[in-house]
């Protein structure tokens, strides 16, 4: 080595840190990659996405690969620095001290800090390139790997440890996904990203957060006289409308309004007729996820079903669309703030609510902020807080939102009036 010029040695040493410095940027940007574009971006073929998801693969050998020969690099450009240092200042304490600082400082520098940080903002730039490279190049020092490899998998054995990572370990939970929906805002628009977090929280939400209450379903009975019957069918705001006997327990059908069309006209219409065109109905256990009544009425190739509680009874009632709207939001034409339904607009800019109002209702078309774990109903969530029948003309506030009782019928909240914010 005495016959080699130290240019040619400070040369070899610029090479080392630099080949150093590409096995320090090719490992930290292949780990930073982002997995499921990785997995998009295979499926459409890119090569160089298949040749980085080939060496992910199997992180064993990767790693293998690269810390060969990073180590071996690092360990080359030390001997030439302090042969280096040894040739300018002679041989002493000093001068080692000093070489394996100097080394060290590159190392850190060029060939370690500076490309990691490199790889880690540039991952994708920079790891599909580097796949072209290490491909061929663990190929080619495959058996000094695999030697390796042996006492590495070895020792993992002996710790009880695991040497490649399991894929259904990697599943995410609906946490983790609605997290990861979230990051991705840049990406997706806003309507969008709100539709795949009502998606998400499906799974968490149950029927009786979005029925319409007993007291409010609008249903027929056959003992009404026929003439009646013909008249509340006709003038019914729905396509299926629930049909009872007696009682709104004993409910014997589900009436689709189409079928009716064809005999309303007929001089012998009778409650018995209108019996053998119902539907048989379709009962909902209390507290079924959102998520999995999706999939039983598609199961069921239905559209209506009524909640019952564990002792049979009837609690409310949901369909399809109550289900599709928390995901996609209101499609109807009805506006959520119209002088009809549920919510009444007053010139003084308080909005007049029935007390049967779901919380979950008007926490997304009003933007309140009532607690969701609890009662499920504006009158269940007032009576709740007094724990007594409240007289008309009460005011309270509840999570925020200043509130006036305005109808009290049956020991029932009948109607609120929720007044403006208060601001300071």
């Amino acid at each position: 080595m005495d016959d080699i010029s130290t240019e040619t040695l400070i040369l070899a040493l610029i090479v080392f840190l630099v080949v150093s410095a590409f096995f320090s940027i090719a490992e930290t940007s292949m780990m930073a990659l982002n997995r499921y574009r990785l997995k998009h971006m295979v499926k459409t073929g890119h090569r160089g996405a298949r040749l980085t998801a080939q060496l992910l693969a199997r992180t064993d050998r990767l790693l293998g690969v690269v810390l060969l020969g990073n180590n071996l690099i690092n360990a080359a450009a030390a001997a030439l620095v302090t042969y280096l240092t040894f040739r300018f200042f002679g041989q002493s304490e000093w001068t080692l001290s000093a070489a394996t600082l100097v080394v060290t400082f590159a190392i850190l520098v060029f060939s370690e800090i500076t490309p990691k940080v490199i790889g880690a903002t540039y991952a994708e730039r920079i790891a599909f390139p580097a796949s072209y490279i290490l491909t061929p190049l663990l190929k080619l020092v495959y058996p000094v790997v695999w030697f390796v490899n042996l006492f590495v998998t070895g020792l993992l054995r002996l710790l009880r440890l695991k040497s490649s990572i399991d894929p259904h370990a990697q599943k995410l939970t609906l946490e983790e996904l609605r997290t990861l929906v979230l990051e991705g805002g840049n990406f997706l628009p806003q309507k969008h990203q709100n539709m795949l977090l009502n998606l998400v929280d499906l799974e968490s939400i149950a029927v009786d957060d979005i029925m319409v209450p007993r007291s409010q379903i609008e249903a027929i009975d056959l003992d009404t006289p026929p003439e009646e019957l013909r008249h509340q069918i006709a003038t019914s705001n729905h396509t299926r409308i629930p049909v009872y006997q007696g009682s709104i327990d004993e409910v014997v059908g589900i009436l689709h309004v189409r079928k009716f069309l064809n005999m309303a006209e007929s001089d012998d219409f009778s409650a018995e007729r209108l019996r053998q065109i119902l539907r048989e109905p379709y009962f909902i256990p209390l507290g079924t996820p959102l998520l999995t009544q999706l999939q039983h009425f598609q199961e069921q190739q239905d559209r209506i079903g009524l909640v019952v509680d564990e002792y049979g009874e009837l609690m409310g009632l949901t369909t399809l669309e109550d289900i599709l709207e928390e995901i996609i939001g209101e499609f109807t034409t009805q506006s959520p703030l119209s002088t009809t339904g549920s919510f009444r607009r007053q010139p003084d800019g308080s909005i007049i609510v029935e007390g049967g109002t779901l919380l979950r209702d008007l926490n997304r078309k009003l933007g309140t902020r009532f607690p969701l774990g609890g009662p499920k109903t504006l009158n269940g969530l007032i009576l709740e807080y007094f724990e007594d029948i409240p007289e008309v003309g009460t005011s309270m506030k509840l999570a925020g939102q200043p509130l006036e009782v305005v109808q009290i019928q049956d020991r029932v909240v009948k109607s609120v009036r929720l007044l403006p914010y208060e601001t300071d």
